[in-house]
């Protein structure tokens, strides 16, 4: 039966090929017969209109379009034997897909599932594919949560891709966004009280968790994520910005969202995991809310700024080996203590939990693409902060392109139709920045060609820089997991020794020692006898306990 909820409305309707009827009150909701598999379909509201559906499943004419009926049972798996993915001893790789093939489609992600497997990855994660203003978007302006963007392939090019991925012995964890909706397109008000009547966060209205007849919206969106782990065989989701999200009830939506997401996992017999992106440092998110795990800023910051020399904005107080001595030790470098950044302290300690539970990268969308030139780590930089990363007893994530060293920036790119938005996109993104110190020279966000420079050149991988740096990658994913040291996820059995004025680490792991200079002239480090399973240079060299590195450079030693 179809259904849509609108609770304060008097009067619902349903057009059909130019044909208009009403929809049959129940309650709050408004229903009428089963729409076939194929339909066009619009709705009125109390005469206004015509609307999207707010559950739509297809918007083929883009977000101001009808909607489309969808029947996932029209779509033929071909994963039965895939059992799921746990988190555990993961390496992820986050990719756009409008940006990830010149193509920038489910399909064309498909054909560079062999590039991922020969890396050693275990799940991509993708970000959003709600359908947005534009044909060019990071996703994050998503509305018609429910549906696909048509130009990746639609619902049935997503499943495809992460059929393909199963069958290939890789998860799929797919980027989803509560906190707030897009700009253009997004017709929920219209419906009911989606939204509060306050600003959620620097990019829109608040979704409305706590407020009057806020159980229907969370349903909303828990059905949403269900829909994805559910009917799409999704195997995790990352939450975006959580703690964007505003609800003051004594049951947090977040907390709800777990527990329907255990119910689900238990009821398909698969892992099903949920990853909260936040800047809280807050582990209650894992231990209070029972989320799988959670992004972990504070380590891209201690290897970005030990490894590029930057201490500008939040970057401040990263500055120097300490800063990597105590997130490899204890998780969260913000653990109570002061921010400089903030002008207060900041988080909270990570007292009891294991290292996989924190997501951690060199590199990501934001970190690149928040950047005016989005500039990624150069080549050179990228030999030591991935093998500080891929040693670390964190979950690792890459970000596409980084295992070559990719040239091609990641600009922040949109496209929208609505003029005040597109003529005033790159003075709010300024805006949102203002206050990291940097010499704002971005190409405009609107325009094509900052969406096309974004692609990765897939012909620069096998050019000898950076196919040598795509072999450490292999090489070093390989020794994670063929040395259960590297993977061991207990704080309390890693410890660090550095020097802060010759700018060298070492990291011991068990067995294995991870040395890194990250300064600018060569250093001798001792070490215990022993044998180098991997070096970023050839000038490395181990005699007896003296280990030679020449700048920027990093060796795994087995003891």
């Amino acid at each position: 039966m179809f259904e849509v909820w609108a609770p304060t409305a008097e009067r619902v309707e349903i057009e059909i090929d130019g044909d208009r009827r009403d929809l049959t009150a129940d309650g709050e909701w408004w229903r009428g017969p089963d729409l076939p598999h194929g339909t066009d379909y619009t709705l009125f509201v109390d005469g206004d209109g015509p609307f999207p559906d707010p559950r739509t499943l297809r918007q083929p004419f883009g977000v101001e379009g009808p909607s489309r009926a969808y029947d996932h049972d029209h779509f033929l798996w071909g994963d039965q034997n895939w059992r799921g993915r746990d988190l555990r001893g993961a390496v992820v790789y986050e990719l756009h897909i409008g940006t990830f093939t010149p193509a920038g489609t489910f399909e064309a992600a498909v054909a560079k599932l062999d590039h991922l497997l020969d890396l050693g990855v275990d799940f991509i994660e993708i970000m959003p594919v709600a359908p947005v203003p534009g044909k060019r978007n990071w996703g994050y302006d998503g509305v018609d949560l429910w549906a696909v963007r048509e130009d990746y392939g639609g619902p049935d090019g997503l499943k495809t891709l992460v059929d393909a991925c199963h069958r290939n012995g890789i998860g799929v964890i797919l980027d989803v966004v509560y906190n707030h909706l897009g700009p253009s397109g997004n017709y929920l008000g219209k419906f009911g009280p989606y939204l509060h009547d306050y600003k959620g966060s620097y990019w829109g209205d608040a979704v409305n968790l706590d407020g009057p007849r806020s159980d229907e919206v969370r349903r909303y969106l828990i059905g949403n994520a269900l829909q994805w782990l559910r009917d799409y065989h999704v195997d995790g989701l990352r939450l975006d910005a959580v703690h964007a999200l505003h609800d003051k009830r004594a049951v947090h939506f977040l907390e709800e969202l777990a527990g329907e997401v255990e119910l689900l996992s238990a009821i398909q017999g698969r892992p099903l995991t949920l990853i909260a992106e936040s800047d809280l440092n807050d582990p209650g998110l894992i231990t209070r809310y029972g989320l799988h795990a959670t992004w972990n800023d504070d380590v891209h910051h201690a290897v970005h700024s030990n490894v590029t020399g930057e201490t500008h904005a939040y970057y401040a107080d990263f500055g120097g080996p300490a800063s990597l001595a105590k997130v490899l030790t204890s998780a969260y470098f913000h653990d109570g203590s002061f921010s400089s950044f903030r002008g207060r302290s900041h988080g909270r300690p990570a007292t009891g939990l294991p290292g996989w539970r924190f997501v951690v990268c060199a590199q990501n969308h934001d970190q690149i693409g928040n950047r005016p030139a989005g500039d990624r780590m150069t080549v050179d930089q990228l030999w030591v902060a991935s093998g500080l990363v891929l040693t670390s007893p964190f979950t690792p994530m890459l970000f596409m392109g980084e295992e070559w060293g990719a040239s091609t920036p990641f600009y922040f790119f949109t496209d929208h139709f609505d003029p005040a938005l597109s003529s005033t996109e790159g003075e709010r993104r300024e805006k949102e920045f203002v206050d990291f110190g940097y010499d704002w020279k971005a190409p405009d966000p609107q325009d094509e060609l900052t969406f096309l420079r974004s692609k990765l050149d897939w012909a620069e991988n096998t050019e000898e820089e950076h196919a040598a740096l795509l072999g450490w990658y292999r090489d070093l994913i390989a020794l994670r997991k063929s040395h259960p040291d590297l993977a061991d996820p207990r704080f309390e059995l890693v410890k660090v020794d550095y020097d802060a004025d010759r700018h060298w680490v070492v990291i011991e792991r068990g067995s294995i020692r991870v040395a890194a200079n990250l300064g600018e002239t060569s250093v001798p480090v001792r070490v215990p006898p022993g044998r180098i399973l991997l070096a970023s240079d050839e000038a490395i060299m181990l005699t007896g306990q003296d280990l030679y590195l020449p700048p920027l450079s990093l060796a795994v030693i087995q003891t």
